[in-house]
């Protein structure tokens, strides 16, 4: 009995022991898995954590964009970088809506991740994915994902596939599926400014997109619409400072940078390039007899011309008035005369109602065939045009070598007489400066006509110390123009170019305390500025032969319109056309800057001045072209 009682007692202790093991086993387990289950959770949360960051290095990254004033283009190709390599998606897309000026709707790919699958899909369909057009179907998850600005995703991927190409074949698409790998697309609508832009397009390898995925898509097309308009307003500023207004062509200043840059390429690979060089005819007609809205219709005909003709590295430019060049790089004087005629025959073809058939005279001239200076270039291009006017118009003239002596030599000559005779009081530091710029035009083969423009700001510069460097240039453009559009004769346009750069040249002899006075002038005062014009033109001009034409030009710039001017009161067409434009030039840019006496006028206070003075100091005719170059023309 105590055997078993003590068996039994220790059977009791072994079932308490193995009781007390089984409880510290489970315990030991119950640690083990929430352990597990806590290396599971960090594992998560230390994930999230990673994306949280790659989210904010993202943005991060789109908001440096939005400060660099990056282009479109760039900025997109940015975007579509960071989504691929540092969010982790497999194919990313930027897709533009054409909704304007288009029977048919579309997308265009103006950006895409650089992935080796998905390249290889696209080689496989054969097709430039910069030019291809995708179609913006209504009933599509792109088209709802943009009206809606909702942000969709699908693991349809053969229809997602269907839409962007929807004539492929059933075995083409398996094929494409199998190359990219993606199981889900999203869809991230974009807008600029309350306008639909388009749309990103990102495919992924998971399974399903997530909210937090969901939430930072969002955040991230916000931060894209700000980059976009950002990008959008950098790109509008850029295109209007090298783009004319009224015809969307590049502008003058454009196409001098570019003829320089040209010039340079050309000296270096000893290739030639040609200039094209042409002017609307009758333009004058038609502004009279229909108005100079009729007028800016058959101006932007040209354009359009041009654009349409061109080729992608061609550049057509407006230079004012109506007056174009075309800068065709890399093609000599017979394939310039080909491009000419072309063109020619174009704008012969155009009907504009009310007008009817407008035609252009044309002249062409070839870098390093027919000169290798580019002031040069332009002149002879500028000669064989006004030749194709002279001959009949609606032709083409190419440019011919010749001896004849040009406005630039001519005042170049006046200026070095000038100097060499003292015929003006200026100091020998100046005269040095002057002498040595007019070297350099030869030993340099610097622009002859920017050397002409820097020794007039010179010049004028020692009597008027408010005189802005650029206005003799900007001066000489405005009065080529407006002669222009009178339809002046190209030798009396040259006589006006000279008369600009020499009809002021008399003031550097009135002593500085009248001229820069800031009371009103004494009667005797306002005799000694009157006569800076005969001076100009007796006592420093007269003696040097070959401007003896000019002279007449500037004896009668003060003279206006209702005989009221000086020095010889004479008036309406006893005084030289030029003389009228040199006065009313000379005016608006006397107006444009600050004197001594009162700040600078603002352009629509000047117009209006000179508005008021129509028919009294000014011709009214001349006034109203006057008014229309500045208000639609790009003057420097």
């Amino acid at each position: 009995m105590n055997i078993f009682s003590g068996f039994k007692d220790i059977l009791g202790q072994i079932n308490k022991i193995d009781g007390s093991i089984y409880l510290k086993g489970k315990d030991l387990a119950d640690v083990y898995a929430k352990n597990i289950a806590l290396e599971e959770e960090i594992t998560a949360r230390t994930k999230e954590l990673e994306q949280a960051n790659k989210t904010i290095l993202t943005l991060n990254s789109v908001w440096d964009m939005m400060n660099s004033s990056q282009p479109l283009s760039s900025m997109l190709d940015k975007i579509v970088s960071i989504l691929h390599e540092d969010m982790g998606y497999h194919f990313v897309g930027v897709l533009r809506l054409y909704n304007e000026n288009t029977d048919e709707p579309y997308l265009m790919a103006k950006s895409a991740s650089d992935n080796p699958s998905v390249k290889k899909a696209i080689s496989l369909l054969k097709i430039n994915m910069e030019n291809y057009k995708v179609p913006y179907l209504e009933n599509s998850i792109i088209a709802k994902s943009i009206k809606e600005r909702q942000i969709y995703s699908t693991p349809d991927m053969k229809g997602v596939i269907k839409m962007f190409f929807p004539t492929l074949k059933e075995e083409e698409i398996k094929e494409i599926m199998s190359l990219i790998n993606s199981k889900i697309c999203s869809i991230v609508p974009l807008h600029n400014a309350n306008n639909y832009f388009g749309c990103v397009v990102v495919t992924s390898e998971r399974e399903d997109v997530t909210d937090t995925e969901t939430n930072f898509l969002k955040l991230f097309a916000n931060q894209i619409e700000l980059a976009i308009t950002v990008a959008g307003l950098f790109e509008e500023v850029k295109k209007q400072a090298i783009t004319d207004p009224l015809t969307g062509i590049f502008n003058r200043r454009y196409f001098e940078d570019n003829i320089i840059k040209e010039a340079e390429r050309s000296l270096r690979l000893k290739q030639p390039f040609s200039l094209i060089s042409m002017d609307l005819d009758f333009l004058k007609k038609i502004n009279d007899t229909y108005g100079h809205q009729y007028g800016d219709i058959a101006i932007k005909t040209i354009a359009n011309v041009l654009k349409k003709e061109a080729r992608s590295i061609d550049i057509p430019a407006r230079i004012g008035g109506e007056e174009f060049n075309l800068l065709l790089p890399g093609v000599d004087s017979k394939g310039a005369y080909i491009a000419a005629e072309r063109i020619r025959k174009s704008i012969e073809s155009q009907v504009i109602e009310t007008i009817g058939g407008i035609t252009a005279s044309i002249g062409v001239a070839t870098f390093l065939e027919h000169s290798d200076r580019i002031d040069e270039l332009m002149e002879l291009a500028d000669q064989a045009m006004y030749k194709a006017k002279l001959n009949g118009r609606n032709q083409v003239q190419i440019a011919q070598q010749h001896n004849e002596v040009n406005w630039q030599q001519i005042a170049i000559e006046t200026f070095l007489d000038i100097l060499a005779k003292k015929r003006i009081p200026v100091s020998n530091e100046t005269a040095q400066v002057i002498s040595s710029k007019l070297q350099k035009i030869k030993t340099e083969d610097k622009n002859s006509k920017e050397v002409l423009y820097s020794i007039v700001d010179i010049i004028s510069q020692t009597y008027n110390q408010m005189y802005k460097t650029g206005t003799t240039k900007s001066k000489l453009i405005l009065a080529v123009m407006i002669a222009k559009k009178l339809d002046l004769p190209k030798d009396e346009i040259d006589k006006l170019r000279l008369a600009i750069l020499l009809y002021d040249i008399g003031n550097i002899m009135i002593p500085e305390e009248i001229f820069n006075k800031k009371d009103p002038l004494t009667e005797e005062e306002k005799d000694i500025i009157k006569q800076h014009p005969v001076i100009a033109a007796r006592e420093i001009l007269k003696p040097i032969s070959n401007i003896q034409d000019i002279i007449p030009i500037i004896e009668s710039h003060h003279e206006n319109w209702d005989g009221k001017g000086y020095p010889g009161n004479k008036s309406g067409i006893e005084i030289p056309i030029t003389s009228q434009i040199v006065l009313l030039v000379d005016a608006f840019y006397a107006m444009s800057q600050d004197r001594p006496y009162r700040h600078a006028y603002t352009i629509d206070e000047i117009i209006n001045i000179i508005k008021d003075e129509s028919g009294k100091q000014f011709n009214e005719k001349l006034v109203d072209d006057f008014i229309y170059v500045v208000k639609n023309e790009t003057i420097q």
